[in-house]
């Protein structure tokens, strides 16, 4: 029983997995992997920079499209050193203590992704609907109060998923199945009960993302009966315009991870790398694409880009 109890403390280290089966390759794989990384850090930066630096961005829609970088970056920093640290050096221990803070941020930014999506859809939606109110509804102190809100719906409801962690009893292997500190996974190497762990871990997604994901159709149900209602087929056209960008950003959040969901539970065919792969580059498809579709979809936040580009340059 002292043995059990022991496995308990911080002392546990866990060991990380590359790709299963292709160790050799790990060198060749690191490769797209760090463009990748390359890719949302700098477009990411790019973009937040832009949003602060240029006045002519200082409004509501691209305020939260800096939060939706903010959060991306911070998705892409929390696999960043454990991924690259495996392909690279082999380097797959991770203590207890650690693992858990790392799951904990992953799980936190990609309900403040969610979060942000959705806050993304309320702009759009009061933008088209009432825009003669629509800087009087979305003042500066009222998106402040969005952002924090974000946080802290966040923080409390995944705090007591991760936390219960510390009560399970690690008797069993300690090899994970990713590159990073998944819950799923971590609960698996228990040797204890983990029902109330799982009614928890559930019942916070279910909560963040499985609401959101409900609100965000929702709300373009609104938007297009809105833009429906709009009697020149031009404004039609221009006001459906301001949401692919959002629609785009959207889809590439939320496609990967029911992607990830249906391998997970009826994919039990596949080779292991095939899981490994895909639970990898679905936190760094929204990183990687966002950046790039709000540049090339929104004109402002092109000509920003470019002209900070140039200015560099000059």
């Amino acid at each position: 029983m002292s043995n059990l109890q022991n496995t308990t403390s911080s002392s546990v280290i866990f060991l990380l997995t590359g790709v299963p089966g292709l160790e050799a390759f790990h060198t060749w794989i690191s490769i797209p992997f760090c463009f990748l990384y390359a890719t949302a850090l700098s477009g990411n930066s790019l973009v937040l920079f832009a949003i602060v630096t240029q006045p002519s961005l200082h409004e509501p829609m691209y305020y939260f499209l800096s939060m939706l970088s903010t959060t991306d970056l911070g998705l892409s920093v929390s696999t960043l050193v454990t991924m690259l640290g495996i392909f690279w050096f082999n380097a797959r221990e991770i203590s207890f203590n650690a693992c858990l803070s790392q799951m904990f941020f992953i799980k936190l930014f990609t309900v403040m992704e969610s979060s942000v999506l959705l806050a993304m859809a309320f702009d759009r939606f009061v933008a088209i609907s009432d825009p003669l109110r629509y800087a009087i509804i979305l003042t500066d102190s009222r998106i402040t109060q969005i952002g924090v809100a974000i946080v802290i719906r966040g923080t409390l409801t995944l705090t007591p998923m991760v936390a219960l962690l510390t009560r399970l009893s690690y008797c069993h292997s300690h090899v994970l199945h990713h590159s990073y500190c998944f819950h799923p996974d971590v609960m698996k190497l228990s040797c204890t009960d983990t029902r109330i762990n799982n009614v928890v871990g559930l019942t916070a997604m279910i909560s963040t993302v499985g609401v959101d994901s409900m609100l965000i159709p929702f709300s373009y149900v609104l938007i297009i009966k809105t833009i429906l209602s709009i009697a020149s087929p031009e404004e039609r056209k221009k006001a459906f315009s301001t949401c692919i960008s959002h629609i785009g950003a959207v889809a590439i959040f939320y496609v990967p991870l029911i992607s990830l969901s249906f391998v997970h539970r009826f994919g039990k065919w596949a080779p292991p790398y095939v899981h490994t792969m895909i639970a990898n580059t679905y936190l760094l498809i929204p990183p990687v694409m966002n950046p790039i579709i709000y540049s090339v979809k929104t004109k402002q936040i092109r000509r920003a880009v470019i002209k900070i580009l140039h200015s560099k340059d000059t």
